[in-house]
């Protein structure tokens, strides 16, 4: 299966690819803005690719069918327990849009994987464990899925990715020590992480994106 998605391709014959998931609840329209101010024709014609999460009931909202890529079972991290049956499940169907870019003509090595918040999470997911290094892996406001399963299931291939983190410091869906120690985890792992902090609920900000922008044309380069 491959999820539907929106592209947007800055010119002919795309050289990079950036897969931008969402959040919770949220569709791939949420971040085709974003994308839109940020500047990569240093780099050449760049493929946007954002997909929409499948639908599924989300227990922390009662229940509700949403889109989203896995359940939230409950919001205190202490005592989280992880839907991983689902974080499997999206780390294939992300993994399926990651196969039909290099079907496509665009190398592993010139492909980003992005997320925000749940988004994040199924970026780290993903991104980790891909068994090819992709150009850089973007984490916006979320954590480390499955923190305790990263060092024996990620892959050599992405050991030294470049990692772009940012979160901000009044977040009150994941708050910021959450997304410190998803950083110190994967610093730990002897991953190159880029963090960033910004006075910003669990958002987006024009600071944050400039950021992105730079990064973006270092590991596209």
């Amino acid at each position: 299966m491959t999820l539907e998605a929106i592209e947007h391709e800055t010119g002919p014959a795309p050289r990079a690819s950036v897969i931008i998931l969402h959040g919770l609840g949220a569709d791939g329209n949420d971040f085709v803005p974003v994308a839109h101010e940020l500047d990569l024709t240093a780099v050449g014609p760049v493929r946007f690719v954002f997909p929409h999460a499948p639908t599924r009931p989300v227990t922390i909202n009662g229940g509700y069918v949403m889109r989203a890529w896995y359940d939230i079972l409950g919001l205190d991290s202490h005592l989280q327990r992880e839907d991983e049956a689902g974080l499997r499940e999206s780390q294939a169907l992300v993994e399926a849009l990651i196969t039909r870019e290099k079907a496509r003509g665009v190398p592993a090595g010139r492909i980003v994987l992005a997320g925000f918040s749940q988004g994040c999470a199924m970026t780290l997911m993903t991104g980790l464990r891909h068994d090819e290094r992709l150009a850089g892996l973007v984490g916006l406001s979320g954590y480390l899925p499955l923190a305790a399963k990263a060092e024996a299931e990620r892959h050599a291939a992405n050991r030294d990715t470049p990692i772009f983190l940012a979160h901000g410091t009044s977040d009150p869906m994941i708050p910021i020590a959450r997304g410190r120690q998803s950083r110190d985890a994967l610093v730990a792992l002897g991953h190159p992480v880029e963090w960033h902090e910004y006075p910003m609920p669990h958002s987006i900000c024009a600071a944050e994106i400039a950021d992105l922008d730079r990064w973006l044309l270092g590991v596209l380069a």
